[in-house]
């Protein structure tokens, strides 16, 4: 675990330094991360939680986890959480929160080893990747047999999320917003056993690694 816990903390530079998909002309999260979480509270919900079903003593990432504002509700289950963003303002905010790590890399290019992670999740964080299917390539690779992958995205079928894709395109940002199905398009490898769930405005897709 010190050596993994080492390697963790080599990555960051590494996959600073090969940083290929930050596309944006102003860094929005770098502006909001010291009040992000005034404005979008943490939280979680009991559905995401049981869907997650975290293994005592196992590995977590959070994937674009930012500030950690989900990350934090597994502490103390965990033997460790990584948090993976691309915004190393995001991600001063997420080492504050006890028990996490910190880890500068854009979803498409983890700097970790095919199935290190026993739960893969990425919460609201979909839609602001530059390529979502090698995004998803990605945490189907470094979850490991038997674990699964969990992604929370507004569901653009809805009215109020589509007016928040709108004002996210006036604001500038890359948002490209997937309704569920086209979401689980993205898991089409051999052993993936991928079902949806959620509420209201919100999408949950669960995917089991069933195999290698």
């Amino acid at each position: 675990m010190k050596k993994f816990r080492k390697d963790i903390a080599e990555s960051s530079t590494d996959a600073d330094s090969k940083k290929q998909f930050s596309r944006t002309l102003f860094d929005h999260f770098g502006f909001l991360a010291p009040f992000y979480e005034f404005f979008i509270p943490p939280k979680t919900s009991p559905e995401f939680i049981a869907e997650v079903n975290f293994p005592e003593g196992g590995l977590l990432l959070d994937a674009g986890g930012g500030t950690g504002r989900v990350a934090q509700f597994f502490h103390g289950q965990s033997r460790l959480i990584v948090v993976a963003d691309e915004s190393r303002s995001m991600l001063q905010e997420a080492v504050k929160k006890a028990g996490l790590c910190g880890v500068c890399a854009a979803a498409e290019n983890l700097p970790f080893s095919p199935h290190t992670f026993d739960r893969v999740v990425m919460v609201d964080a979909l839609h602001h990747v530059a390529d979502q299917a090698a995004a998803c390539g990605e945490l189907w690779r470094i979850v490991k047999p038997g674990g699964r992958v969990v992604i929370e995205e507004p569901d653009i079928r809805s009215f109020w999320v589509r007016l928040i894709a709108l004002a996210e395109k006036l604001a500038l940002m890359r948002s490209h917003f997937l309704s569920p199905p086209q979401i689980v398009a993205l898991f089409h490898f051999s052993g993936a056993g991928v079902r949806t769930g959620g509420s209201n405005a919100t999408a949950l897709i669960v995917v089991k690694k069933t195999t290698i």
